[in-house]
């Protein structure tokens, strides 16, 4: 099936082989997103990392300064104060068997899912259900935390923390905001996020960490970002 009209008039406006500066190609992709509704801008990154060797893995959170430019819905398992506590700073729901009975029952209605150390224990019995979400609490993504802590990790969950992770073909996919958001939102979030995914290179990885990286909206084209520049934002 041929690309629509509308998509073939945005892809005209990205010069075919280009590799655009990360500003210039955040301003181009606000342009190429033309479609009738509030696209998701996106960030493509392809790794010279082995997903298939443990010490090449790559994988971590970030909280973009300006959000994903939608309301994130978070459940936390835990017991105790410490569910009004969560509730108090903006979980959707909380609590432990009542919560995980309701979620074996199909409810799956939430983007993020924390948990404290006591909880996991039965929380594991969700694994299936959530696991293949990508929605089971981690400590290593910053979603297993101790009861003191889990009013910050929902308050930053619902600011807009993403998980960046690489999948089976050695790439990276997030989200990092709408094409409604202005080019210097767009460009923090990008920023913070390329920082975070930097300080992430394994271990393990010998030579290239970043061998490709491309912008695009849902429904636009992908624009070609240059890899040495990109590589080289930091958050100051």
């Amino acid at each position: 099936m041929g690309r629509g009209k509308r998509y073939r008039a945005a892809a005209e406006l990205v010069e075919e082989d280009r590799q655009y500066e990360p500003q210039e190609a955040v301003a181009l992709v606000k342009k190429t997103a033309s479609s009738g509704f509030d696209e998701s801008v996106e960030l493509h990154l392809r790794t010279g990392a082995d997903p298939r060797h443990a010490d090449q893995l790559v994988r971590g959170v970030t909280t973009l300064p300006h959000g994903v430019g939608k309301a994130v819905r978070v459940v936390v398992f835990t017991q105790g104060e410490t569910v009004s506590a969560a509730e108090q700073a903006g979980a959707q729901e909380a609590g432990s068997d009542d919560l995980i009975k309701k979620i074996e029952g199909g409810w799956t209605d939430f983007d993020v899912s924390i948990a404290t150390p006591d909880m996991m224990g039965r929380v594991g019995r969700l694994g299936k259900i959530l696991g293949r979400r990508g929605l089971m609490p981690n400590p290593r993504t910053g979603t297993v935390v101790q009861a003191e802590d889990v009013p910050r990790a929902v308050t930053e969950a619902k600011k807009g923390r993403v998980e960046f992770r690489l999948d089976r073909t050695a790439l990276i996919h997030v989200v990092i905001g709408k094409a409604s958001f202005e080019e210097i939102q767009l460009m923090d979030n990008l920023t913070a996020l390329v920082d975070n995914i930097m300080r992430a290179r394994p271990n393990g990885l010998k030579g290239e960490y970043l061998r490709s990286a491309f912008l695009t909206s849902t429904m636009g084209p992908s624009i070609q970002l240059d890899v040495a520049s990109t590589s080289e934002l930091r958050v100051e």
